[in-house]
């Protein structure tokens, strides 16, 4: 029996009212929301596992059909399990941009001020007054921040009602606490409404955007498992260009930073983004993530992506059946990111690239860090890549051997059955 549960969270003078679902507390094998992460399915799986709020008691579990609701959800209850079920798309900027504008803020007048012909490239802009069109677009920021943001708490599920459940242009921000999931959801990213200018980043400035659609800082026990996540609507191929320069309204689509650990991401879909899956966000960050940053990365799709899949930092990343496509004439800067004190171990991963691009790409040294890399296909072939980056790209000679060996696994595909396997099964709509 279905029934209705009133919030006491007011936004504006409008109280909430949260459709409770009519389940009971046993897990049910065909609820995607009582599922847990299996014993042994890659980091997430360590110690305690990740379980998210499959154990729920019925007036914890929610559907939601509104940012609104959504929020309120995640507010009730505090830490014990919940589940949040997602119905349709939801939107915290339906409204568009122009409902978080500060009075007087003027776009033209911030382009006129801080043009290179009037700024100059030499000095930033962390010196203006409130009242200047930088302080204006700050406090305008700040107003989109506050709403597209949401916190996820500890002990929960947020999953999605079918194949067209999703979230377009929020930012899911998982932040010190432990034990989340988040499965079947399409996510459109957020589109930053007010990039800042930046006239000394690089010799001719840039513009600078906020906001990821899910950021892992400093969680540990998360499962992030068929999802999709794409610019959607605005890819940067649609974005203007001012100063010479793209207006960058996108900025990442999972970060995993800060001390987080013991995550797994499993059957996603990544498609058509630019600086896409971050694990360790900074090199001065040893005091958080040393020891840190354990991800597993298994059977997912990385297609059309430019850069980032990951970037790794500090990490024990292990990262195997995913499968890498690159299209035709899109720009393609790398996937596997070796960064600072990292540990990435790659095997019996695909990669399908087009003509013109070589497999010395598929990795990228940006600080002396061993990895492991074995048993990957490129093109239907198996193919050593550290071997080939080497020879092409020697100015970036990396060291074989991560130092360590990945024991939390399940079921572990020939690489040469990956692109058939992934390509069909991973994403949002898949598991329902």
């Amino acid at each position: 029996m279905c029934h209705a549960r009133v919030i006491a969270s007011l936004v504006g003078c409008t109280a909430l009212v949260l459709a409770l679902t009519g389940t009971t507390a046993q897990a049910q094998a065909g609820d995607p929301g009582r599922q847990t992460l299996a014993a042994g399915d890659g980091w997430g799986s360590e110690g305690t596992g990740t379980t998210g709020g499959s154990a729920a008691d019925a007036d914890q579990v929610y559907t939601v059909a509104t940012w609104a609701e959504f929020k309120a959800a995640l507010a009730a209850g505090g830490t014990a399990p919940k589940i949040i079920k997602v119905k349709g798309t939801i939107d915290p900027v339906a409204e568009g941009c122009a409902a978080f504008e500060a009075e007087g803020y003027d776009f033209a007048a911030y382009l006129e001020k801080y043009s290179p012909e009037n700024w100059g490239l030499d000095t930033d802009l962390s010196g203006e007054p409130a009242d200047s069109p930088e302080g204006l677009r700050a406090v305008s920021a700040a107003n989109q921040d506050k709403v597209i943001k949401a916190n996820v708490p500890a002990n929960t599920t947020i999953v999605g009602v079918g194949k067209d459940a999703g979230i377009r242009g929020g930012s899911l921000q998982i932040k010190g606490v432990d034990n989340v999931i988040l499965r079947n959801l399409t996510f459109e990213a957020p589109l930053d409404c007010f990039p800042q200018w930046d006239p000394t980043d690089g010799a001719t400035g840039a513009w600078n955007s906020e906001y990821d659609a899910v950021v892992v800082y400093g969680s540990t026990h998360v499962w992030i498992d068929h999802n999709t996540l794409s610019d959607g609507r605005y890819p940067d191929s649609t974005l203007p260009t001012y100063f010479g320069e793209v207006y960058q309204q996108h900025d990442g689509l999972l970060d995993i930073v800060r001390g987080a650990n013991y995550v797994t991401a499993s059957w996603n879909s990544f498609q058509d983004h630019d600086k896409t899956l971050m694990i360790g966000n900074s090199d001065s960050a040893a005091s958080t993530d040393t020891g840190k940053l354990k991800v597993t990365l298994h059977h997912n799709l990385f297609e059309g992506i430019v850069e980032r899949a990951p970037r790794v930092r500090f990490g024990q990343v292990d990262a195997y059946n995913n499968h890498f496509v690159v299209a035709e004439g899109q720009s393609y800067s790398y996937s596997f990111g070796v960064g600072i004190a990292s540990q990435l171990y790659a095997e019996k991963n695909a990669f399908s690239l087009p003509a013109g691009i070589s497999s010395a790409k598929t990795l990228k040294k940006w600080s002396e860090a061993p990895l492991t890399a074995k048993g990957n296909y490129v093109n239907g072939t198996l193919v050593d890549l550290i071997a080939v980056h080497n020879a092409e790209i020697p100015a970036e000679t990396l060291q074989s051997g991560a130092g360590w060996t990945p024991t939390l696994r399940t079921k572990v595909d020939s690489p040469r059955a990956v692109p058939g396997i992934v390509d069909h099964r991973a994403g949002a709509g898949e598991i329902c």
